[in-house]
């Protein structure tokens, strides 16, 4: 243990103190910016650099100030003792570890050019060492701050028992509480600042990898949706292969054959289907016994819409034709979550579901209103909307969602559909 102890203030502070590490400056975003008008957040990145030049100051008049009280004249003895404490308090620019050993070694050579006011420290290394405490204790992790203290009662207790305690007027006592008082206000900080830190890159990672397995279970969702729908298209073409030859009397060996390897292709392909895409069904997983729903099914959906306390409306332009199974499904089920998403998000609100039939595709418009009443609305993280872009992009359409005019929200999408595969 103390090998470690002794390892860990080697490299907080004996190893460290030959790196160069400038202070960094304010982002305009940073929270301690705030108080400031926006028009010169931008402006004022070096407000740290500002803040260690003003602190510099004060000791630097600290020193002056007990000049003039003993009517030293300007020399190399007020050159020490003004600029060192002050040099001290710069140096935690770019070197705070240096900056520490500076301040505490020049504590007794500054306090015998001072005359002694005070022992070990003059007023102005006082004030100096207080700061270089603060500032370097901010620039590094809170385990420095505490071999820094140790290392500070050390200096002031070598110098009570063995240098003069009783001939001087001792301020180590005063130095010891005001560093601690200051030092652990600055750890508590530290601790709450790092804290708060990881908590938001965990939650940054948990939205992510949560975003990340909605979309994997939206996937999953419509590739099972898929496989019963291409299934049962690829079962038609493997029947209707083997029953078509029977249709015909006495069929050429030609036709046949081109039947029955029509057949064998659609029931391989079929197997091979199964095979790839059943490894996304759980384990658990039944088929629906009812086919999947199409467009001819929203009357039936917004019934059901209607009955849960929801006010829509269903609109229908366009000449109404049949479109691919896939093509119908999705739009039923994008219709199906946003209706799903007013009642949880905007309860009390009217909607209104618009499907255009248009010459190049499918048209869609789900518009709400906002929340009304005394329900308040259900918080949700947006896995709908994921689920209905993953749907849309699937079909190589267009989606936009966005909040309306009136506060309401409103959800569009085209899907594309070409002439060969409507007329199908």
């Amino acid at each position: 243990m103390a090998m470690d102890a002794l390892g860990g203030l080697r490299a907080d502070l004996v190893d460290a103190a030959s790196a160069y590490r400038p202070l960094p400056g304010l982002a305009p975003d940073s929270p301690a910016l705030r108080f400031l008008p926006k028009r010169i957040r931008p402006h004022a990145g070096l407000l740290p650099h500002a803040v260690v030049g003003f602190l510099a100051l004060v000791t630097f008049l600290f020193g002056f100030d007990r000049i003039n009280a003993i009517d030293a004249r300007f020399g190399l003895t007020v050159l020490v003792y003004c600029v060192v404490p002050t040099a001290a308090v710069l140096l935690t620019l770019v070197r705070p570890a240096l900056a520490f050993w500076v301040s505490l070694v020049s504590t007794p050579f500054v306090a015998y050019l001072g005359g002694y006011d005070g022992w070990p420290w003059a007023p102005n290394s006082f004030a100096a060492h207080l700061f270089v405490l603060v500032i370097v204790a901010m620039r590094t992790r809170p385990r420095t701050a505490g071999w820094m203290w140790l290392l500070t009662a050390g200096y002031a207790g070598f110098t009570a028992f063995f240098l003069g305690m009783g001939r001087y007027t001792f301020n180590g006592a005063e130095m010891l509480f005001s560093s601690a008082l200051l030092l652990l206000a600055v750890a508590i900080f530290q601790i709450r600042r790092q804290a708060r830190q990881e908590v938001t890159a965990q939650q940054t990672v948990t939205a992510v990898e949560r975003s990340k397995r909605t979309l994997l279970e939206e996937r999953t969702t419509i590739a099972r949706e898929l496989h019963d729908v291409v299934a049962h298209h690829m079962s038609v073409v493997a029947i209707q292969a083997e029953a078509a030859p029977y249709r015909v009397e006495n069929p050429p060996p030609e036709l046949e054959q081109a039947f029955r390897t029509i057949r064998e292709n659609a029931v391989a392909a079929l197997t091979e289907l199964r095979r790839i895409l059943g490894v996304v069904r759980a384990e658990d997983y039944e088929a629906p016994d009812a086919p999947q729903p199409t467009l001819a099914d929203l009357d039936g959906l917004v019934a059901n819409v209607r009955e849960a306390g929801l006010d829509v409306a269903l609109t229908v332009t366009g000449a109404v034709r049949e479109l691919p199974q896939g093509v119908e499904l999705s739009a039923y089920r994008i219709v199906q979550e946003a209706l799903s998403n007013v009642l949880r998000h905007a309860p009390g609100a009217g909607a209104k579901v618009e499907l255009g039939y248009v010459l190049g595709g499918l048209g869609l418009r789900i518009v709400n209103g906002p929340a009304r009443g005394l329900v308040k609305p259900s918080p949700g993280a947006g896995h709908g909307i994921t689920g209905m872009r993953e749907r849309v992009t699937m079909l190589g359409g267009e989606m936009t969602a966005e909040p309306a005019e009136d506060g309401g929200y409103e959800v569009t999408v085209f899907i594309p559909v070409q002439r060969e595969e409507a007329a199908q």
